[in-house]
């Protein structure tokens, strides 16, 4: 085990560049806090001047430059090599890659934080829930939840304008379409229901009178504008049971 501290503060050069060798060479996570400049030569061509950034270096060598603002790493290159000097009072990472061919070089003039923590070697198994698939599922479980007297009929029930998530009846007989979305719905869900609800009653008959229902957990005031013009309606149901 490395006797390696898990965290510096303003560390010298030479320790910086030390503690990321060291951190790379063990497999572990490391992020570097600090002033640099940022190179990158392959598929095109760039260069940022110095600024305050967040760099990160995966396990598997992948090494990510985010700016200060933005949630997108601003570069990122998954690296088949990676070289950490001390050059000029400054701390160098290149990362390469043979194919294609690419280098990502960060220079910093200050690091004024530098962490590291030991990876595990396998991720845990990721659990996905509160999907709409899971919303479909309990609203066919348990199709009482949309409104009372409600029977689901078939799921993805096609119609020239796509398949309908959910087709059913009211308690009157009445067709009924049901749109669902697993976040808050906005006004393009408002319109896709209305186009469901226009195609059914052609492929029904002339006088049949479907009822158009949007099932989410929530819904922006644009969407309920647009359900009332449409004279449509709006039911809150999230994926989960927690609502």
């Amino acid at each position: 085990m490395s006797d390696t501290p898990d965290a510096l503060a303003d560390p010298a050069p030479a320790v910086a560049a030390a503690f990321v060798r060291d951190a790379r060479d063990r497999g572990a996570f490391c992020t570097l806090l600090g002033r640099c400049h940022v190179a990158y030569d392959g598929r095109t061509r760039s260069h940022a001047g110095p600024a305050d950034r967040l760099v990160a270096l995966k396990p598997d060598r992948t090494l990510l430059v985010h700016a200060a603002d933005g949630p997108t790493p601003q570069n990122r290159l998954a690296a088949d090599a990676l070289d950490v000097t001390r050059e000029d009072g400054t701390v160098r990472l290149v990362a390469t890659r043979e194919s294609p061919a690419e280098e990502l070089v960060v220079t910093f003039e200050r690091v004024a934080r530098a962490s590291a923590m030991p990876a595990e070697k396998r991720d845990a198994d990721v659990e996905v829930s509160g999907t709409e698939a899971d919303l479909k599922e309990r609203v066919l479980a348990a199709p009482e939840l949309v409104e009372d007297g409600f029977s689901a009929l078939a799921a993805e029930r096609d119609t020239p304008a796509g398949p309908v998530d959910v087709f059913g009846r009211d308690r009157a007989g009445n067709p009924v379409a049901v749109e669902l979305k697993a976040v808050r719905a906005g006004p393009d869900a408002a319109s896709q229901l209305a186009r469901y609800v226009d195609a059914l009653e052609r492929d029904l008959h002339a006088d049949a009178d479907v009822r158009g229902i949007l099932v989410a957990p929530s819904c922006t005031p644009r969407t309920r504008r647009v359900l009332a013009r449409d004279g449509h309606e709006f039911v809150s149901l999230a994926p989960s049971r927690d609502d």
